[in-house]
C-alpha cells in the first residue's frame, strides 16, 4: 500500500510535463536556443572556411556581451509597451515577437552577406541576431515565471531546457550539415524559418495575468511621487526621473523591501551555486584532449550522448520540485554539481579509459540538468510580479558572472597544479553554495506564516 501510494505520488508529479503552460516552454525554449550559435560556434566554422583571419574571428566574440548585458535593458522590456503589439498581445508576448522579429532578419541578413567581400555587414547582422536575441530571453523569461505558481516552474525550467538544447543541436550540428550537403546561404536561410516554431507558439499561447504583488504596487507610486516632487527641475528631467525610479531603482528596493537583510544571503547564493560546474567548464575539454580521447569520441559521449543526459537530469529536476517544493531538491542539485566535480578529478587518472568518460559524463550532465533547473525555478520564485523581467535579468547576471570570472584562471590552475587538484578545488568551490542553502532552509523552517513566499519549501 505504501509503494503503491508513493508510485502515485510521482506519477502525479510527472503529470506537470502535460501543462500547456509547461508545454509551451519547450517550443519557447527552442526559440531562444535557436540564435546562440549562429552567431557563436556555427559562426566561426563559416568565416574560417571563408578565410577569414582568427583575429577577426576572435573579435566576433564580442557580440556575446550582449548576452552578459541585456539586464541594462531588461527595465525597458519589463515596462515599455510597444505600439499595437502590446495591446494586439499583451506586453510580454509583444516583446518576444519583437525579439523573433530581429532574430528572423538577422539571419536572413547573415545569409545574403559574403564574408570574403566585406566582414561589416556580418557583424552588423550577426549584432542584431544577438541583440535579439537577449532582448526575447527578457521576455521568456518574464512569461514563464508569470505562467504559472512557484510549485510548477521547476517543471517549466526544465521544459525550457530541454528546447534550448534542441535547439543548439539543431543550430550547430543541423546548421554544419546543411551547409556541407547545400551552402552557407541555405543553412542560414532554414535556421531563419525555424524561428516560426517560436512565433507560432506565442501566437496561440495565451498572454500570462499574473497577480501583482500588492505591496510592490504601493512602494512605487511613493517613490516616483517623491521624484516629481522637485518643481525646480525641468518638466522632462523629472518625468525622466520618475521612470527611472520606478523602472530601475523600485525593483531593487522591491527585492530588499520584501526580504530584508536576509536578501545578503540570497543574492549570496545566486552568486555562488554555479561557480562549481562554471569554474570547471573551460578545462573540461582541455582534459579530454590530453587524456587522448578523440574529437569523435569527445563529440558522440561529450556532445550527444551529454545532451540526451542532461534532458533527462532537467525533466527529473522538474518532477522533484513538483513532488518535493523548492528547497530540498535545490540542496540535492548543489550536492551533486560538487561532488561530480570530484569525478573529473578520478578520471584524470584513468588512462583515457572510454568507459570513464561515459560514467564522468553521465553523472556531471544529469546532475546539471537536476540541478539547472532546480536552482532557476528558485530565482523565479524571488522575482515580483511587478518587476519580473529586470529583477530575472539581474539574478541570472549575477549568477554567471563570479563563475565565469573564475574560470578564466583555469589554465593558470592546472599548468601550475595538474588536473587532479584544480577540479578537487572546484568541487571545493560549491561548499558554500550548500551551507548557504542550509541557512534558507532553517530560516524557511522558523518561518510562522503559511504564506512563506519564495523561501517556502513548497510543501
Amino acid at each position: 500500500m505504501r509503494l503503491a501510494t508513493e508510485l502515485g505520488r510521482w506519477k502525479a508529479a510527472l503529470t506537470v510535463y502535460r501543462r500547456p503552460s509547461v508545454m509551451a516552454m519547450l517550443f519557447l525554449g527552442f526559440s531562444a536556443g535557436l540564435p546562440f550559435m549562429l552567431v557563436f560556434a556555427t559562426l566561426t566554422a563559416w568565416l574560417r572556411e571563408f578565410d577569414v583571419s582568427r583575429t577577426a574571428i576572435g573579435f566576433f566574440s564580442w557580440v556575446g556581451i550582449t548576452y552578459s548585458i541585456k539586464f541594462i535593458w531588461s527595465p525597458v522590456v519589463d515596462r515599455l509597451p510597444l505600439p499595437g503589439l502590446t495591446r494586439w498581445l499583451g506586453r510580454r508576448r509583444a516583446w518576444i515577437l519583437l525579439g523573433q522579429i530581429g532574430i528572423a532578419a538577422g539571419l536572413t541578413g547573415m545569409a545574403f552577406t559574403d564574408p570574403q567581400a566585406a566582414l561589416w555587414p556580418v557583424a552588423l547582422c550577426a549584432l542584431l541576431v544577438a541583440f535579439s536575441s537577449a532582448t526575447q530571453d527578457v521576455a521568456i523569461d518574464a512569461f514563464r515565471i508569470e505562467s504559472d505558481i512557484d510549485r510548477y516552474q521547476g517543471a517549466l525550467a526544465a521544459a525550457y531546457q530541454m528546447g534550448y538544447r534542441l535547439a543548439i543541436l539543431v543550430s550547430y550540428t543541423g546548421a554544419l550539415y546543411l551547409a556541407e550537403l547545400l551552402n552557407w546561404q541555405l543553412a542560414y536561410l532554414t535556421m531563419a524559418a525555424l524561428v516560426g516554431v517560436g512565433v507560432t507558439t506565442v501566437m496561440l499561447r495565451p498572454e500570462p495575468v499574473p497577480e501583482i504583488d500588492r505591496t510592490s504596487a504601493r512602494r512605487e507610486p511613493r517613490a516616483v511621487a517623491f521624484a516629481r516632487r522637485h518643481p525646480e527641475m525641468p518638466g522632462w528631467m523629472r518625468h525622466t526621473g520618475a521612470w527611472l525610479i520606478g523602472a530601475v531603482a523600485c525593483p531593487v528596493t522591491d527585492f530588499f523591501g520584501r526580504f530584508g537583510r536576509f536578501a545578503l544571503v540570497m543574492l549570496g547564493l545566486v552568486a555562488s551555486f554555479r561557480i562549481t560546474d562554471i569554474a570547471m567548464a573551460s578545462m573540461a575539454n582541455p582534459l579530454y584532449i590530453d587524456l587522448g580521447y578523440s574529437k569523435a569520441v569527445i563529440a558522440n559521449i561529450s556532445g550527444a550522448y551529454g545532451l540526451a543526459m542532461t534532458i533527462i537530469g532537467a525533466l527529473l529536476g522538474g518532477a522533484l520540485t513538483a513532488r518535493f517544493g523548492l528547497l530540498r531538491p535545490l540542496l540535492a542539485g548543489a550536492i551533486l554539481a560538487a561532488g561530480t566535480n570530484l569525478l573529473f578529478a578520478w578520471m584524470a587518472g584513468q588512462g583515457g579509459a572510454t568507459w570513464a568518460l561515459v560514467l564522468t559524463i553521465s553523472a556531471d550532465n544529469l546532475s546539471g540538468g537536476i540541478a539547472g533547473s532546480v536552482f532557476i525555478a528558485w530565482l523565479s520564485s524571488l522575482t515580483s510580479t511587478t518587476y519580473t523581467a529586470t529583477q530575472y535579468a539581474l539574478f541570472s547576471s549575477l549568477m554567471t558572472l563570479p563563475g565565469k570570472f573564475l574560470s578564466g584562471f583555469g589554465g593558470l590552475a592546472v599548468d601550475t597544479l595538474n588536473y587532479p587538484v584544480f577540479f578537487v578545488i572546484s568541487a571545493a568551490m560549491g561548499l558554500p553554495a550548500i551551507c548557504l542553502i542550509m541557512v534558507i532552509m532553517r530560516h524557511a523552517a522558523r518561518r510562522e506564516t503559511v504564506d512563506a513566499g519564495p523561501l517556502r519549501d513548497g510543501q
